[in-house]
């Protein structure tokens, strides 16, 4: 690969994706009449407070089709929580009089100007980013930190990276994606000088990967990848990049530079399958699909993903521990959840063996041979094999399904929402072919399962 070949194929990038003069324009005229809207709306509160234009379009890190207006209002740091929350809603919808509120540490108003989506958060005055008292705080830092510091040829970069991660699935801090925010890519741009060097270096990336702008050698964290907010010396920005999406940008920064080509910033998925084609993917694994399909706990992403996570881990362990062999699993969400696990085993025999200790283990030995010596003939044993006491009993369940469909299913670590719903709401079991009725509702999730890709 030359200079040249990438330079090309970024610069073509660009065209693609920097706004227009027009765009530009639209944009700072919106958020000029919102700011002087806030101002009036502040007039009519006996409270002194400003407003600021944060986020990526008060940097100009943001990409054309991007309508994004985050607009930050700041009191007094002494103000109630509850004055902040009273005064912050006043001025939402005294400026966005059609918003509707939402909800993170506080309310808030999102609504719509001009075809703009505008977020309107009110927020605490404090002197420094560790002063904060609620985590939108620490945003105005982030925002003067990196104004002060990105020029042109950096934004710019900072765009082509945004919109390589976005094409390669890493783009996104939610806890759906796990992967780089706004925030980590200009902190990584920064750092690098500019995206071929950020590629370079990522592509060489030896995870634990740290980085600290501003040298406060502060704790250290257990993340596949650490930056240490410039502005917040205890806050790792990388925190929620899984170590996935951080390998993932290591073989994709590895693919285009060895190969440079636009498609990698604009990645298709893979076509979404019907019941015909999942059926055609299972007739030639060979594999046994499950799936337990409930209505969704009523929550935020960021809430509802880490429960169905933690809740396919402890299925998928109780199904491993049963020795049904768990080949790969996946979660969905969309209305109905699922938790969907492909097991190498389909049935295992009546049986299992239990394997006792050491003979010469006196104690321990003893107890064995004494829990099972005088108990029927549900099971075979105590017998020995080389020094060890062994017995093959019954097995509990000899089909996933027995299990899934069994009071045991809530013995595994669930997430709390997702056992309530369990419980209450029930669910039901799908085994095989059975599988091929998600197509309706997760033909776009099970395409992506049955043709993996980096």
């Amino acid at each position: 690969m030359t200079h040249s070949d990438l330079d090309s194929v970024v610069a073509a990038v660009r065209e693609r994706i920097d706004p227009d003069e027009e765009e530009r324009r639209a944009l700072v005229d919106a958020a000029a009449e919102l700011e002087s809207r806030v101002h009036d709306a502040l007039a009519d509160l006996p409270v002194d407070a400003d407003v600021l234009q944060v986020g990526s379009t008060a940097r100009g890190t943001w990409l054309s089709g991007d309508r994004d207006i985050d607009l930050f209002v700041r009191f007094p740091e002494d103000l109630s929580r509850e004055k902040l929350a009273e005064y912050g809603l006043t001025v939402g919808h005294a400026v966005l009089p059609d918003g509707h509120e939402e909800y993170a540490e506080h309310p808030y108003v999102k609504g719509d100007y001009e075809g703009f989506d505008v977020d309107l958060v009110p927020c605490y005055d404090v002197p420094t980013a560790p002063d904060i008292r609620s985590a939108v705080d620490r945003t105005p830092f982030h925002n003067t930190y990196l104004t002060e510091r990105l020029d042109d040829d950096l934004a710019a970069d900072v765009r082509v990276f945004k919109r390589f991660l976005k094409g390669i699935g890493a783009y996104g801090s939610d806890l759906r994606t796990e992967g780089f925010s706004g925030y980590l890519a200009e902190l990584l741009v920064l750092e690098y000088g500019g995206f071929e060097p950020l590629l370079r270096a990522a592509a060489d990336w030896k995870p634990q990967v740290e980085f600290d702008p501003e040298d406060h050698g502060t704790r250290s964290f257990s993340d596949p990848l650490v930056v240490i907010d410039p502005t917040d010396p205890e806050r790792n920005v990388a925190a929620v990049c899984s170590a996935e999406n951080v390998a993932r940008l290591q073989h994709y920064a590895r693919s285009l530079l060895s190969n440079p080509r636009e498609e990698l910033f604009f990645l298709a998925d893979p076509p979404a399958l019907d019941a015909e084609g999942i059926c055609d993917h299972l007739e030639r694994r060979g594999t046994t699909p499950v799936a337990i399909v409930f209505t969704a706990p009523d929550l935020v992403d960021d809430q509802l993903y880490p429960q169905l996570r933690k809740s396919l881990d402890g299925v998928a362990d109780g199904l491993d521990r049963r020795e049904f062999d768990v080949f790969r699993k996946a979660t969905f969400a969309a209305g109905d959840a699922v938790l969907f696990v492909e097991l190498s085993v389909a049935e295992r025999p009546r049986v299992e063996r239990h394997d006792g200790p050491p003979v010469h283990v006196r104690n321990h030995a003893e107890g064995f041979y004494g829990a099972y010596a005088d108990h029927g003939d549900d099971h075979y044993g105590p017998f020995l094999d080389g020094d060890r006491f062994v017995v093959e009993r019954p097995r509990e369940f000899t089909t996933a399904t027995a299990f899934l469909t069994s009071d045991a299913l809530f013995d595994v670590a669930l997430g709390k929402h997702v056992e309530s719903m369990l419980r209450e709401d029930g669910y039901e079991v799908l085994v095989g072919d059975e599988v091929a009725t998600l197509a309706d509702s997760f033909g776009d999730e099970l395409g992506r399962y049955f043709d993996p890709r980096p």
